[in-house]
């Protein structure tokens, strides 16, 4: 008999609910097909469903026709992108989460003020590209490490940092805490970046991954949080930890053995993934499910307004 330790919360936050509706709403008011900018979610399964639906992705908006409705996706774009999408007239819809766009508005701040922005988050995924481009280049700068924020050699001037939504929470901590001892002047915001769902993801599989034999992370590999659930299950005290991208097609001989298995989800992977995980887990072994709650999420956003394409 193995016991399956499954998180609470996990996988969709309201952000990722917000982005899926919003080409869900489009493609019932205005047909397909619709354009999204990049995938609007980090998943293949839900990016697989909503092409079957419609929705094309396009990296750059001059894939996207003058007639067509064009969707931001959740992580944010830069400043050039609406830009362009203004000067062509399209109908942009902005799925960007909330929490992303409150990065922004710090970035556009803090620059406005004289400020240069240090960003600390990870290089090349689409919200630190997002993010970045809210700004002249120059005006940010990218932190990736403790060792790159021990390095950093500022501009003259004042200084203020941003982060990611979707990073380590410790990791993050210890680069934050180098960088206000090397500037203590230095402004960041009121209230951690990190999003509460990245956070709440982080401190539940805390909870399930001490002395697992397995943990087992829902999500896809281009998920930042998804990754940094691997991370945390390992760091927590899991023997083993395994990104789990398509459930249906894992290895399951991965928990042969195993007496404690940690199960969870990345904040863009779909629950029918996580059944889907724990069918096949059951299917090839007696097992007793835990549920382990850390706490209840009741956010809610607003969906963006429909504009006519």
């Amino acid at each position: 008999m193995a016991i399956i330790r499954l998180a609470s919360p996990r996988g969709f936050c309201a952000g990722v609910e917000r982005a899926i509706r919003t080409v869900e709403d489009a493609l019932k008011e205005f047909g397909a097909p619709v354009y999204v900018r990049h995938e609007i979610v980090h998943n293949a399964h839900v990016v697989s469903r909503l092409k079957a639906m419609g929705a094309i992705f396009v990296e750059d908006l001059d894939a996207a026709p003058d007639d067509r409705t064009v969707i931001f996706s959740a992580h944010g774009a830069p400043r050039s992108a609406y830009i362009e999408a203004a000067a062509r007239n399209l109908a942009a819809i902005d799925a960007t989460c909330p929490l992303v766009l409150k990065v922004h508005n710090e970035v556009r701040r803090h620059v406005d003020r004289g400020r240069h922005v240090i960003l600390v988050g990870h290089a090349g995924h689409p919200e630190v590209i997002g993010t970045m481009g809210q700004a002249s280049p120059g005006a940010v700068s990218l932190v990736e490490t403790i060792e790159d924020a021990r390095r950093f050699a500022p501009p003259d001037g004042p200084l203020a940092y941003v982060t990611q939504t979707t990073l380590s929470v410790d990791e993050c901590a210890e680069i934050v805490t180098e960088l206000t001892a090397r500037f203590p002047d230095i402004a960041g915001p009121s209230k951690a970046d990190i999003c509460y769902a990245t956070t709440n993801r982080q401190e539940a599989v805390k909870q399930i991954a001490p002395g697992a034999d397995v943990a087992l992370i829902v999500g896809s590999a281009n998920s930042s949080n998804s990754r940094r659930l691997v991370d945390a299950a390992l760091a927590a005290g899991a023997r083993k930890a395994f990104l789990v991208e398509d459930p249906a097609s894992f290895d399951m001989s991965i928990v042969d053995g195993a007496a404690v298995i940690a199960v969870t989800s990345g904040a863009s992977a779909p629950e029918d993934l996580v059944e889907t995980l724990l069918q096949r887990i059951a299917m090839r072994r007696p097992v007793t499910i835990e549920t382990i709650d850390h706490v209840r999420e009741s956010v809610s956003f607003k969906q963006p307004a429909l504009m006519a394409g």
